[in-house]
Order: structure tokens, then sequence, then C-alpha cells
């Protein structure tokens, strides 16, 4: 059970994962040992997870989110399955809280007048310098 806060849980029979051989340099076991995993979650269809998760998920600009509405993330960092399968979930688990975080609204502000007298000031101070420039009449 991957427990994202006290309503949301994700059930582990909808997460998938595959092993498969790291890439890179290795030693004697770099052939024979499937080390690597990748995760593959269905967002879309998944049904513990909210609407607003999934509208979230789907608005983000995350190259582990893909169009077709599943989340792939590889972990090979480890020379164990089982630590590669945590961070893979850990990974799972902070980008799904990420999409739960409420987005922060902006309220429009306006400057205030004496912050309009100081910028209108200084735009004449400055104008002044630059009138000052011209060529001597004589």
């Amino acid at each position: 059970m991957l427990l994202l806060s006290a309503r949301v849980q994700i059930p582990v029979q909808e997460i998938e994962f595959i092993t498969m051989r790291s890439s890179g340099p290795g030693g004697q076991h770099v052939n024979k040992t499937d080390s690597a995993v990748q995760l593959r979650f269905d967002y879309v269809n998944s049904p513990s997870l909210p609407d607003s998760y999934k509208m979230a998920l789907a608005k983000m600009k995350d190259n582990r989110i893909l169009e077709s509405g599943w989340i792939m993330i590889r972990v090979e960092s480890h020379r164990s399955q089982l630590m590669n399968k945590e961070t893979a979930k850990e990974a799972l688990l902070s980008l799904l809280q990420l999409a739960g975080r409420p987005v922060k609204v902006r309220r429009p502000t306006q400057p205030s007048k004496n912050a309009k007298r100081k910028r209108t000031d200084s735009k004449t101070q400055r104008g002044k310098i630059k009138s000052g420039r011209g060529k001597i009449k004589l």
C-alpha cells in the first residue's frame, strides 16, 4: 500500500515493476542479474487516485509522465533490485505528493501611491539628466 495522505492510498497491485539489466560497466554479475527496475503506473485508469491528482499530473511538465496516461520511472542507481524498487516507489510517492499540493492562487496587487510617486520622480530626474546632455548653445 502506497500511502499519499489520510484519504488517498494506492494499492501495490496497481503498480507494475519490470526488471532489466542495468546499463554501464560492471563486475562479474553485470550480465547475469536484472537489478534495474522500471516502475509503471497507469494514473488515468487508477480507481484509487482522485480526479484532482489526475488533472494535476496531466498538467505537469515531467518527462516521467507520458501523454498516454502512464508514469514511467526507471531506477538503476543501486546494485540491489530491492533497493531500486524502494527508490522507484519513493520517486512515485514524491511525484504524486507534488501533484496533490493545491495550486497557490495569485492575487493581483497594485502599487501604492508612494511607490507611484517615487517612480515618476525618478523618471523626471532621469529626464533632466538626459536633457542636460544636449549641445551647448552659444
